[in-house]
């Protein structure tokens, strides 16, 4: 599959779409100046914002929703938008780095790409949930794992046309549609009364009640998509995100956390354990912690005891 419009490869694609994409000679010199990844983010933006534009012509269509079963043998939504959007991304990806190993979503997983240094983490769109719904509350996501680590990532939010990209190193930054992009910064909020929660659209669990009064969080930010959330600390918009459960998929942290980490953020699991990309688990079962850094220690020495009481033990 070709990316529609898209003649004569990327850098062609890049310069016909000018305004849908910044050109990789003008978007990445402040971004990852002398990045040994600049060809990958270059490609994975355009992928992002290709794959978004994917996702809105189902969008605004009618859709049918199935159900599948997925690598965890969990029973979930998806729509034809999702596998589409994956196909795109996974089969440019697989042309411009043919050895590099991939981990998506609505792809067959292999254990190939544990013999992989490099590996991508693909989420064609997290929160179908919310796609479904139309709230327009979902994203592409696009991840870059080397060694196990997070290393870049691209998420893309295509009704509302909000970019974060970043590679270690190189900052993260926010495109906005018309207007030139932004490098992002968290704050430096310590005092839970004052922080800002970003959480779940959805109905909160007993559980993160009770974890939310404990703390005396007072401010909320309610979005879908993980990664949306997550890029909300970057752009200082939420100072912390919370996930007790351990429903959240690699392919849902590892571009954001990136991002996050480029900002000066830090993304852990519950217990302040980094999450380690490209294992035989796709799941992140001790859960996720996401801060402006400058909170970080402070929040997992807090829930220490509430895990405790909640039975939670590192697995």
């Amino acid at each position: 599959m070709t990316i529609r419009g898209a003649p004569g490869g990327l850098q062609a694609w890049l310069r016909s779409t000018r305004s849908d994409v910044l050109a990789c000679s003008e978007s990445l010199v402040n971004v990852v100046p002398e990045s040994d990844y600049q060809c990958e983010i270059a490609v994975a933006t355009e992928l992002a914002r290709a794959a978004g534009a994917v996702l809105l012509e189902h969008y605004y269509s009618p859709f049918l929703v199935e159900q599948k079963v997925n690598a965890l043998d969990e029973l979930e939504e998806v729509t034809a938008a999702d596998r589409e959007a994956n196909e795109l991304i996974v089969t440019r990806l697989k042309k411009e780095f043919p050895d590099d190993g991939i981990l998506a979503e609505e792809s067959t997983d292999s254990e190939q790409r544990l013999e992989k240094n490099r590996v991508w983490l693909i989420d064609p769109m997290d929160g179908t949930k919310n796609f479904i719904a139309r709230d327009g509350d979902f994203a592409v996501q696009i991840g870059l794992a080397v060694g196990g680590e997070s290393i870049l990532g691209v998420v893309y939010q295509p009704t509302r046309k909000v970019l974060y990209r970043a590679v270690r190193g190189g900052g993260a930054w926010i495109e906005h549609e018309d207007k030139p992009a932004a490098r992002m910064s968290v704050s430096s909020q310590t005092r839970p009364g004052e922080m800002i929660l970003a959480s779940s659209r959805s109905h909160r669990s007993p559980r993160m009640e009770q974890v939310v009064s404990a703390f005396g969080f007072k401010h909320e930010t309610r979005r879908g998509s993980v990664g949306v959330k997550i890029g909300l600390i970057a752009e200082r918009q939420a100072d912390l995100y919370l996930h007790l459960s351990p429903s959240t998929k690699q392919w849902d942290t590892c571009g954001p956390e990136a991002i996050l980490a480029a900002a000066g953020g830090r993304l852990t699991d519950l217990f302040g354990q980094p999450i380690r990309y490209n294992g035989l688990r796709i799941d992140n079962r001790n859960g996720i912690v996401a801060t402006n850094s400058a909170a970080h220690d402070m929040v997992i020495d807090n829930l220490a005891p509430l895990l405790r009481e909640f039975g939670r033990v590192p697995v």
